[in-house]
């Protein structure tokens, strides 16, 4: 559980409190080691000189950045910055905008680009340049405006953005009933032997690293989660898909892939930055870590995107090209496939 608490006179200049309450399977761990798995972008310095200055809190008390975290404690760590809520502000950004018109954007995000603000994001999102272009945007539930879905910051691809109330409510209708279409194309690791496949399996916060999601033990716990799959092309130690979303938990595609034993290449936080199959030989490991230098990020498009359109109801389709990097990358591959 994650809670955003406004200032009180007793956390004068502290803005941003986060609260988590460790799970009845928690080893001992440090406080520090423990919100720094749950906290994305915050350094152990950062939550150190909370600790410091005393604004760690678990159970209530102040403790030091080693006290050790027990099920069942509820520990809370306070911040100097102002609630994303107050941050947005407009900047100018240059947007790619596929298509508009008076009740909707569909937009081209390229990697590198954070969707809203948060926790270590605060200026710089694509929220900041929307507001910047378009005023009185409606919001989502959570208070974000335009916003009917996300993708991940060093995701590239298709977002569609809601301009009135009623494309609002429409729009994040069609994603809650799954009527949208969103396909992708990942590069994973592997060569995935079925030309097409369905990954059903429930999705959660990783128990180790709550920065990641992970299939949970038991089938009871977690999200479901459904990614259809299919094979375009197949590069001796890599594959190329096709992967079209069901659902739209955190993560999804990532998290399933390295379910089924294939990361996307060039994923950090899913182990796909590492040399995963191939030879030993020194030239092939250049090869990779040269791939690694022109995708330095998840190599994960979001390339069409389909939903009816909330006056219309006209069925609205649209694709966009791989980015540079991504078609770099694999060409790479494509060529040293061709020469092996």
């Amino acid at each position: 559980m994650i809670e955003v608490e406004e200032n009180t006179d007793s956390s004068k200049d502290l803005f941003e409190h986060y609260q988590f309450q460790a799970d009845k399977g928690q080893e001992p761990l440090r406080v520090d080691k423990f919100l720094m798995n749950r906290i994305e972008n915050a350094t152990r310095n950062k939550i150190q000189n909370a600790a410091k200055n005393g604004f760690i809190f678990v159970n209530g008390e102040s403790v030091k950045s080693n006290y050790k975290v027990k099920p069942g404690d509820s520990a809370k760590v306070m911040f100097s910055h102002p609630p994303y809520e107050n941050l947005l502000v407009g900047e100018e950004m240059p947007l790619d905008i596929v298509y508009e018109d008076e009740y909707l954007l569909v937009i081209n995000k390229p990697y590198g680009i954070v969707v809203h603000p948060g926790h270590g994001n605060y200026s710089g999102t694509l929220l900041n340049g929307l507001i910047h272009h378009f005023k009185n945007l409606p919001s989502n539930k959570d208070g974000r405006p335009g916003l009917v879905h996300r993708i991940d910051k060093d995701t590239s691809g298709l977002l569609v953005i809601a301009k009135t109330e009623l494309s609002m409510t429409n729009l994040a209708k069609q994603f809650y009933l799954k009527s949208s279409k969103r396909k992708y194309n990942a590069l994973v690791w592997g060569i995935v032997e079925k030309e097409e496949g369905t990954i059903d399996q429930n999705l959660a916060r990783d128990p180790k690293n709550r920065l990641i999601m992970s299939v949970p033990e038991s089938k009871e716990e977690g999200k479901h989660a459904i990614t259809h799959y299919k094979v375009l092309e197949r590069f001796n130690y890599v594959t190329l898909l096709e992967c079209q979303l069901e659902t739209g938990r955190t993560h999804q595609i990532r998290a399933h892939m390295k379910f089924i034993g294939h990361p996307i290449f060039s994923d950090k936080r899913y182990g796909g930055d590492k040399i995963l199959k191939g030879t030993i030989f020194n030239k092939y490991k250049q090869f990779v870590q040269n791939c690694f230098k022109i995708l330095p990020r998840q190599a994960l498009h979001a390339k069409s995107l389909g939903f009816s359109h909330p006056i219309s109801n006209k069925e609205m389709n649209f694709e966009s090209d791989l980015p540079n990097d991504f078609v770099e990358c694999l060409n790479k591959w494509r060529n040293y496939s061709n020469n092996i």
